[in-house]
């Protein structure tokens, strides 16, 4: 026995509160791809990060409605079109957000992260006038439904599976495109170099927008898959985007690597410690061991050497 369980239910609890962790995970680490490209490459404290992660999340919201109403045949697929249209809609207020705001205030992070608080509450508000202030639901395909049981006391979710399955795919897509394409060749040089890269041919200018952009889609993308684990209301990125900062810092700016690992690391101890504990808690205990742990380790687990 430990406490009030027998071995075999203890065990079990682990592992369903680690599957819970994974899934916790996969939200991370797909909210912290985009916030690691823009705070990491950019240096841009983005604020409204998690507003372009609802964003992503109404998107889907709109589309699960609207294929429901005027083409339900079409319904089992709608969940991939949904994602790709919020990918598009997210990157594209992040390509309009960096051309109207964001390029007068590279090099003054206060006031960027002013200006971004700022655009958080402007788009909180137009979230609220459009979709109302209660939180809305997105209506699952049936194959996302229903569960995989490993044993007679432990059942994995299939939404779960699909949003492990996604989060990989994107790691692996924003890998290639920031080390295996010559555009993420131009991204490093100018985080390198700014000036150099400019002076062989580099449009830095575009090269910062697409890269807000792209790290803006990413979070629309994690907005979408949001959706299928909980309910979407006007101010539930926030609740995301503390954790979001603290998995990137913990794991190193501008690392993926890192990024991963600290999502890995933070999202189990979280849910572990939230099944044993209360969630506030759990919470407050992960960010003592963050916290001490940057003490000793400023700059992440995973740090990048660049030539200033």
């Amino acid at each position: 026995m430990i406490g009030d369980y027998t071995y075999s239910e203890f065990f079990s609890i682990l592992a369903m509160q680690g599957f819970a962790g994974l899934i916790l995970f996969s939200v991370f680490v797909l909210m912290a791809l985009g916030l690691a490209i823009i705070f990491g490459q950019m240096g841009v404290i983005n604020m409204a990060h998690g507003e372009f992660m609802i964003l992503g999340a109404y998107v889907t919201y709109l589309c699960s409605t609207l294929v429901t109403t005027y083409l339900p045949a079409f319904f089992p697929y709608y969940f991939f079109l949904a994602m790709a249209l919020a990918f598009v809609a997210s990157f594209s207020l992040g390509v309009l957000v960096e051309w109207v705001l964001i390029r007068h205030l590279y090099r003054r992070p206060l006031d960027t992260l002013l200006a971004t608080w700022g655009l958080s509450l402007v788009l909180q508000q137009f979230y609220r006038s459009v979709f109302g202030a209660r939180e809305v639901g997105v209506t699952l395909p049936d194959w996302m439904m229903g569960s995989v049981s490993v044993s007679e006391t432990i059942e994995v979710p299939l939404n779960g599976l699909f949003v492990m399955a996604l989060t990989m795919i994107i790691a692996l897509g924003v890998y290639f495109i920031m080390y295996r394409s010559s555009w993420g060749k131009r991204v490093r040089a100018v985080v390198q170099n700014r000036v150099m890269a400019g002076a062989v041919g580099i449009n830095t200018k575009m090269v910062d927008r697409m890269t807000f952009g792209l790290g803006c889609g990413i979070a629309g993308i994690a907005g979408s898959a949001f959706t299928m684990i909980g309910s979407t209301g006007p101010t539930a990125g926030q609740l995301y985007i503390v954790d979001t900062f603290l998995v990137v810092v913990f794991g190193g700016a501008g690392s993926l690597i890192g990024t991963i690992a600290s999502a890995f690391t933070i999202s189990q101890a979280q849910s572990t410690m939230e099944f044993f504990l209360s969630g506030s808690m759990a919470k407050v205990l992960t960010l003592l061991t963050v916290v001490g742990i940057l003490m000793l380790r400023p700059q992440g687990l995973f740090s990048l050497n660049i030539r200033r």
